[in-house]
């Protein structure tokens, strides 16, 4: 929930963007449509989704997995970064935020990529694991209702391959999961006791980065 990286000044974050972030246009203006929206900050960063995109093409990703889609600019992040074979597997639960990026979809020729379900994420998840498709995901980026946090992170364990990635969106929570005075709060306590379970999970390596709202990277071993 941050269309920017927390934690730096303006002055240092237009730097980062005009020394680094290569947007595509087709990219800029899904964001720039999304910006409109009352909820716009769900959207990830431009420097988040160009890491995603470097990290779904270093490992080679064919088969992706995503769990909140909103209006689709990190679907479409993904799929521009997918081979031609590739797919995503996109997960939601709303036809109007959706209905946002599809046309962008669309514009960028990426759209037969997307395999979108309007279903709540748990039932997708559960009837690909009873499908037998254990083990076959590359790279599953997990950014919805954190209350189902750890219930995404255990389904996507069990679905991504060996050496796949998992990326958990928003684990430093604006700061809130540093903040005594947020211990009562659900969605608080929820990103704080996954990042506990992911801390100590020995069949994952992991890297928290700040970027964003906070990005958990966890390599299957």
């Amino acid at each position: 929930m941050s269309n920017q990286s927390i934690g730096l000044s303006d002055k240092l974050y237009n730097y980062l963007l005009t020394n680094s972030v290569r947007e595509p246009e087709i990219l800029t203006q899904l964001r720039s449509a999304t910006a409109k929206h009352p909820l716009a900050n769900m959207q990830i960063s431009p420097e988040q989704g160009q890491l995603m995109g470097l990290l779904v093409q270093l490992i080679g990703a064919k088969k992706c997995l995503e769990i909140g889609v909103f209006t689709g600019y990190s679907t479409l992040v993904v799929a521009l970064n997918l081979p031609a074979d590739g797919r995503i597997i996109a997960c939601d639960v709303s036809d109007e935020f959706t209905a946002i990026g599809i046309k962008y979809w669309q514009q960028a020729g990426v759209n037969d990529k997307i395999d979108l379900h309007i279903a709540p994420a748990l039932e997708t998840l559960d009837r690909l694991l009873a499908n037998g498709e254990a083990g076959t995901v590359d790279f599953a980026f997990i950014d919805a209702d954190k209350n189902n946090y750890a219930a995404y992170y255990d389904r996507c364990l069990q679905l991504v391959r060996q050496g796949g990635l998992i990326l958990v969106d928003n684990v430093l929570w604006y700061g809130r999961v540093a903040d005594p005075a947020m211990n009562e709060d659900k969605r608080t306590q929820a990103i704080k006791q996954l990042n506990q379970q992911i801390y100590h999970d020995d069949r994952v390596q992991i890297s928290l980065i700040p970027i964003g709202d906070g990005l958990t990277i966890a390599r299957k071993k």
